[in-house]
């Protein structure tokens, strides 16, 4: 039947929709030139000259030509089969490609208006392209229809994945390029066909766009042999079909072809009509097409179609090579635009019906303004799982193994709308959040053995494989399709994706300005297993610095939480789970520690996002001596430590205790939307007072939040680069934020202690001797010390 169904489709290919459908493509590779280099003079009503190009032209052209190959032909099958598609443009700059499909659909026109489908249209969208307070040469957020920055180079296929979960029906056509394909992620992003449902999710089809060239190297996998190449593809679970050449007539039939096979197989494999007992073998196509297809043979001599040399701008056009002017005006005028446009500039109604309409047109795609899709989650009660804390310090708990019971019941709620997913590298486990397998499984595809641990066909939770790219790529999808989600992962190794965070907050940031583009619900990541808990992993797993990458992106995208015990965490991922377009930063630990707060003071703490706690202080009536802060659970402990230390053996001495939740709270208001005022910053720190803080990070992080304010006397304990395996008090000694280093701190500070302090001092000096000397003879089998009282006891 599926034969015969393709059989007969290609008949439908007539000659004269070839004619068509080649018009169609003469028509985008036009506006792609016309994009990349002229100012004026839109439609050659004029012979052309220096004037009417762009004093500076900057666009890539290699690949444009391939991706309005493969646009038109989508656009084919999406009327045909009345499919819900959109396109996703791999390629780092295939930006005039989809800007000029998604201008011929409308879809630009209806964002922006003021480019209308005419002569002045064509002239506005000509301009606006690479060229100041215009739009970039890659795709971008400015392009409707795109839910991938072709800055993003190796996470397409993560990117259309993401979008596919939970989304029946959907189908993601993701053009893969063959510079891309050999970056980590997407040589990866393959093995997404393991997890993806056939059922509950939606399709993707990826096409690799092989045209042999990167910058100015040939490509590695067009210049392995065919078999090895399509090996290499059923290796990876998936039915290639290719379609290789260079002559546009030929190409278009087999493209329909293959197009034709691709979307009949999909379709099959979701209706169950050709399901076997092993997970399904998605199709995908390969292209191979000369890399510049269409543009000029040969420039000042020197082959360019078909080589590297088209990879940009294949003709330099400026006044110091004016003869190249008859050269692109002959190169514009290969494609007939006269046959293309009308003399108003419009693209000719015969024409214009290959495209799709309305939702249809991948430029307008609800899927890709994930905003218009997106719903509230719907989140029980977090106080439900409160911890009961009826004495600071009195009880101790795991932060995340309390916060995953919560986890667990958003799960449960929303399973009926299938819009939350947890994602992770193997680690959801490992960082406690287990609970969520009471009420849900890790989704996957591939074979089961007897003793697999929560593995099934559906599930809200994707930590199956060991790859953070993947999790983030597959996250980001999922938020920006419209649903709601949560990336746990080591401290340490979140930095593997620090380039990939970049990326999207720079999104969030571009799309915030726009005012079509909705807002999507917030990237949170949950950090664990951080720098002060590495019993056994020691120095590999000891790096904060994802803290210092994200505090550098736009002050109204980026937040920062450290919840310094589990009532606070609940409160935090209540909040950040509830935020729109942010990215969320939440440092949590999983160990057992002392909880501080009841659930009340735990909320109103996190919603002040700073606070003076009271019950640890002495200072209530009058100014006091020292501030002691800290941010972060172990940092909050160690520095409490501290003070129970002071307070019993210098009782005269006056200490505030300052704990900080929300980082960004440090900066002035001025530069963040959460910074406190300059006034509400020295009523908590003072105005000249010794600063002590504790802090989770790098030490330089706070100086850098925090040097705009007037009190300067800030003394920074924190992460230096020292550890091993090792304990976390003997973590906590080597970079220097343990109790008796703080104390030692305070008193140097504080000449005024006089002999009291110096003796205090060298008895807790003698105790780090001590500890040493125990380190080096027992090594990991050192206890944790705890010699301390509760200061609220």
């Amino acid at each position: 039947m599926e034969a015969e169904m393709i059989e007969n489709d290609l008949e439908i290919l007539s000659p004269e929709m070839v004619r068509k459908m080649n018009a169609y493509w003469r028509a985008a590779n036009y506006l792609s030139v016309g994009q990349i280099y002229l100012y004026d003079n839109p439609l050659l009503k004029e012979p052309l000259k220096l004037d009417h190009v762009k004093p500076l032209v900057v666009g890539h052209w290699g690949t444009t030509p391939g991706q309005n190959f493969i646009y038109v032909h989508l656009n084919r099958i999406i009327k045909k089969y009345d499919l819900d598609m959109f396109y996703i443009s791999g390629p780092g700059h295939g930006g005039p490609a989809i800007v000029g499909n998604v201008y011929l659909e409308g879809s630009w026109s209806d964002i922006y208006p003021n480019v209308t489908q005419d002569e002045a249209g064509l002239k506005k969208l000509f301009k606006q392209f690479s060229f100041p307070g215009g739009i970039s040469s890659h795709v971008a957020p400015t392009t409707p229809g795109s839910i991938h920055e072709g800055g993003e180079l190796g996470y397409s296929l993560s990117h259309a994945f993401g979008a596919a979960f939970d989304n029946p029906g959907l189908i993601v056509a993701c053009v893969v390029g063959d510079g891309e394909a050999e970056t980590g992620p997407l040589a990866t992003a393959w093995h997404s066909n393991k997890f993806l449902n056939p059922i509950t999710d939606g399709a993707v089809l990826p096409i690799l766009h092989l045209n042999g060239y990167k910058i100015s190297n040939p490509t590695i996998l067009a210049r392995i042999e065919h078999e090895e190449l399509e090996q290499f593809y059923r290796g990876c679970g998936w039915t290639p079909y290719f379609v290789e050449g260079d002559d546009p007539e030929t190409m278009h039939i087999l493209m329909a072809e293959a197009v034709e096979k691709a979307v009949v197989e999909i379709l099959e494999i979701r209706s169950g009509s050709n399901r076997t007992t092993g997970r399904p073998r998605w199709p995908m196509i390969i292209l191979r097409s000369p890399k510049g297809w269409t543009g000029p043979k040969e420039v000042d001599g020197v082959p360019n179609e078909g080589t590297f040399n088209s990879h940009q701008v294949p003709i330099l056009v400026d006044a110091d090579h004016p003869q190249h002017v008859q050269q692109l005006e002959n190169w514009m005028r290969s494609y007939k635009p006269e046959e293309l446009f009308d003399e108003n500039g419009a693209l000719l109604a015969e024409l214009k019906e290959l495209a799709p309409t309305g939702d249809r047109r991948m430029g307008s795609n609800p899927h890709t303004n994930g905003g218009m899709l997106l719903h509230d989650l719907h989140m029980p009660d977090f106080r439900t799982h409160a911890v009961d804390v009826v004495v600071p310090g009195g009880i101790m708990g795991q932060d995340t193994m309390v916060l995953g019971k919560f986890i667990r019941d958003i799960t449960k709620a929303n399973q009926s709308e299938r819009n939350f997913r947890v994602f992770g590298p193997d680690e959801t486990i490992s960082n406690l959040l287990g609970a969520v397998f009471e009420v849900t499984n890790r989704q996957w595809e591939a074979r089961q053995e007897t003793n697999d641990e929560f593995l099934a066909p559906r599930g809200e939770v994707l930590d199956s494989m060991l790859s953070e790219h993947q999790c983030q790529g597959w996250l980001e999808g999922y938020l920006l399709t419209g649903r709601h989600g949560v990336f746990n992962s080591y401290e340490a190794f979140i930095r593997i994706v620090d380039s990939m965070f970049s990326q999207h907050a720079k999104w969030l940031k571009v799309t915030s300005e726009l005012p079509w583009r909705r807002d999507i619900a917030s990237l949170n990541y949950l950090l664990a297993s951080h720098v002060w808990q590495q019993d056994h992993n020691g120095f590999t797993h000891q790096d904060p610095g994802f803290l210092d990458h994200v505090i550098n992106k736009k002050a109204d995208i980026v937040r920062v939480y450290l919840p310094p015990d589990a009532n606070c965490l609940l409160s935090i991922m209540d909040h950040c789970l509830r935020s729109r377009h942010y990215v969320n930063v939440v440092v949590a630990g999983k160990h057992a520690l002392p909880q501080w707060l009841d659930m009340q003071s735990a909320i109103i703490h996190c919603t002040e996002g700073i606070g003076i706690w009271q019950w640890a202080s002495n200072d209530q009536d009058g100014e006091p001596d020292v501030v002691m802060a800290c941010a972060g659970d172990t940092p909050t402990l160690e520095l409490l430590a501290a003070v129970s230390i002071l307070r019993e053996h210098l009782p005269e001495l006056k200490i505030r205790v300052v704990n900080v939740v929300d980082l960004m709270k440090l900066q002035s208001a001025s530069e963040h939307p959460h910074g406190m005022s300059d006034a509400d910053y020295d009523s908590i720190f003072t105005k000249n007072k010794h600063i002590i803080f504790n802090f989770h990070g790098y030490p330089w992080l706070i100086h850098r939040l925090t040097y705009r304010r007037a009190n300067r006397n800030l003394h920074v304990r924190g992460y230096k680069e020292e550890g091993t395996i090792t304990t976390p008090f003997d973590l906590r000694v080597q970079n220097e934020i343990d109790r008796f280093n703080l104390v030692i701190d305070v008193i140097d500070r504080l000449p005024e202690l006089g002999s009291k302090g110096a003796y205090l001092k060298q008895q807790l000096k003698d105790k780090l001797i001590e500890h040493k000397i125990y380190v080096n003879q027992h090594g990991k089998d050192m206890p944790e010390i705890l010699n301390w009282k509760w200061i609220a006891g």
